[in-house]
């Protein structure tokens, strides 16, 4: 019988992959290296996945143990290193991920088609509060790219702050016309009883919460056939 396919390679399987086409390491070292270069904030890294990650990727021979070794007291420690299998597999992960887009399912944006459900004021002063958050980021991310390009760190390892900060950018963008729209009442909204939290408005005849399930494929077919312009 020939291998079983391979998994889809986890994101914390090709932080470790990608480790490892650095030089042989072991899981500590790893955990060490994703937390000093912030990768943390790209991929969950805790010391129970990662061992679980490189476990896995052993069992799979996209990775060998290639000797362990003590200091002092401390546990043994397994040196890992990529297998050609691995060095393959990481690159043709690389290449689907950034090839073909995939929904990643975000907790915001089921948040934003709910927010119906709240008062208008409501909505208007928590997202606010989530613009100054996004505009502390945006600082962030200034400044981590201003310390780059100042100690000239070739660009394709840093990519990842720029694709970051166009993100968030445009994210608080929408947010500030949208938060404008609902202070001047440009978006028709429900009203909502100060004191019980109940609608004061019955329910509308018109297409509301059904509007999804009034959208046939022929309907996308043909925006997709015939976009706006």
């Amino acid at each position: 019988m020939g291998k079983q396919a391979i998994p889809a390679l986890t994101p914390m399987a090709v932080a470790v992959l990608a480790l490892l086409e650095e030089r042989p390491m072991h899981p500590y070292e790893m955990f060490q290296l994703l937390i000093s270069r912030h990768e943390d904030e790209l991929i969950k890294v805790r010391p129970g996945s990662l061992y679980h990650a490189v476990a896995r990727l052993a069992e799979q021979e996209l990775v060998r143990a290639e000797g362990t070794d003590r200091a002092g007291n401390r546990p043994e420690r397994t040196t890992y290193r990529i297998s050609s299998a691995g060095r393959q597999a990481l690159r043709e992960r690389i290449t689907e991920i950034l090839r073909t887009p995939v929904s990643e399912y975000p907790i915001f944006p089921v948040a934003l088609a709910e927010a119906h459900n709240l008062p208008v004021g409501e909505v208007s002063a928590v997202l606010r509060e989530r613009l100054t958050w996004l505009d502390s980021r945006i600082t962030e991310l200034e400044a981590l790219r201003e310390w780059t390009v100042n100690r000239q760190v070739p660009r394709r390892y840093w990519l990842v702050i720029d694709y970051l900060h166009n993100g968030v950018s445009a994210e608080a963008r929408w947010l500030r016309d949208f938060v404008a729209e609902l202070d001047n009442g440009e978006i028709e909204w429900e009203r909502f009883d100060g004191e019980t939290g109940m609608r004061c408005d019955p329910p509308e005849d018109t297409l509301g919460h059904d509007w999804g399930a009034s959208l046939t494929e022929a309907d996308l077919a043909a925006v997709r056939t015939n976009p706006p312009s």
